[in-house]
């Protein structure tokens, strides 16, 4: 927020946001990721940028304390031009090859072993025990294997792979004072992955979207996603909703997107349930300009949807003095990936270094 109000861009603004949510070791991101089958850390990235509508993505990169710095560097690259020889600069990069890009464009390199924590190996520990002991069951008798039945009743008779707490893709959206916006998100990606599974975080369309307003769009948007990024992925609601939020009314436009393309989808028809999160920010001008700084005057709304039992989201204008956090959770009765929860807020931003 700080780098906001002195006249940061929407695009340095998110890369930070990210940079301070990949070194916590509380989320799925970055230091603290969860570890795939081989006991590695892989991590999945991507940001974009509303104005010159450019992407930059990582996937399944090991060995970067900050993916989404990586992401932010391919991006960046690639504004600067074609490559010796006429050559098209990358916009997304994955595995080894990606992390010798970062580390030959400066980007230092960390080992797993030291983005893991207590927590994950721990974690990590007891989900292979648990594989080792299913994989011992006879097919007929896997409950790992096992579909829930439609109506959502049955239950598996063991428990399914534990997953930390921290098991959700972490995200921002970011409008600055010019009214360009941006967006990115960040992964460490399902537990005991494959390696080599590259999640909806890197992949154009599905982990974050993000446009200003132009000729054909009233409202610039800015979106991340988190949640089964194969779900997501089927669907690219990431863009799907920044498409859906142009019309009038935000609130009913997100919910009816997430119905219609991604609860009800037909890519997905075959699931018993869809998870996913969205945070979505919206924001057009409001037709007045700043006395002094001639910056518009922006009305901006904030909403998040989830189909999973709760979502976290925090949020925060250079209207307020500290960033406010809260739990979203599904209606009492709701049933997780067949229901959603939708709710938001709509503030103005009228004031030098709002």
């Amino acid at each position: 927020m700080e780098r906001l109000r002195d006249g940061a861009m929407a695009v340095e603004a998110v890369t930070a946001a990210l940079i301070e949510l990949e070194d916590s070791p509380f989320t799925n991101a970055g230091t603290g990721s969860n570890l795939n089958l081989a006991g590695d850390i892989e991590c999945d990235a991507s940001i974009m940028e509303g104005k010159s509508l450019d992407y930059g993505a990582v996937g399944a990169l090991s060995g970067i304390k900050n993916p989404v710095l990586v992401a932010r560097t391919l991006l960046n690259e690639a504004q600067k031009g074609k490559l010796s020889a006429g050559r098209i600069p990358p916009c997304f990069l994955a595995g080894s090859g990606a992390q010798q890009w970062a580390v030959s464009h400066g980007i230092p390199p960390c080992p797993s072993e030291k983005m893991a924590t207590k927590f994950s190996l721990s974690a990590y520990k007891r989900n292979k025990r648990k594989m080792e002991m299913a994989e011992k069951l006879e097919p007929e008798d896997n409950p790992f294997k096992r579909r829930r039945q439609s109506s959502g009743t049955q239950v598996n008779e063991m428990v399914d792979l534990e997953e930390p707490a921290s098991l959700d893709t972490v995200g921002a959206v970011v409008v600055d004072q010019q009214g360009n916006v941006a967006a990115a998100v960040s992964s460490g990606g399902l537990a005991m992955k494959h390696p080599g599974r590259v999640g909806q975080a890197a992949q154009y369309g599905c982990g974050c979207w993000a446009e200003n307003a132009h000729d054909a769009r009233t409202y610039s948007t800015a979106v991340s996603t988190s949640g089964c990024g194969e779900h997501l992925m089927r669907t690219m609601l990431a863009r799907e909703c920044s498409t859906a939020m142009q019309a009038d009314n935000a609130h009913q436009a997100l919910l009816e997107a997430m119905q219609n393309k991604f609860i009800g989808s037909p890519f997905l028809a075959s699931e018993d349930g869809v998870l996913g999160g969205i945070i979505v920010l919206r924001c057009c001008s409001c037709g007045e300009d700043h006395s002094s700084d001639n910056l518009p005057a922006l009305l901006v709304e904030f909403l998040w949807t989830h189909t999973t039992e709760s979502m976290c989201v925090g949020y925060m204008s250079a209207n307020d003095r500290k960033a406010r956090a809260h739990i979203s959770r599904l209606p009492p009765g709701a049933v997780a990936g067949q229901s959603l929860a939708i709710e938001g807020g709509v503030c103005r931003l009228g004031g030098v270094g709002d």
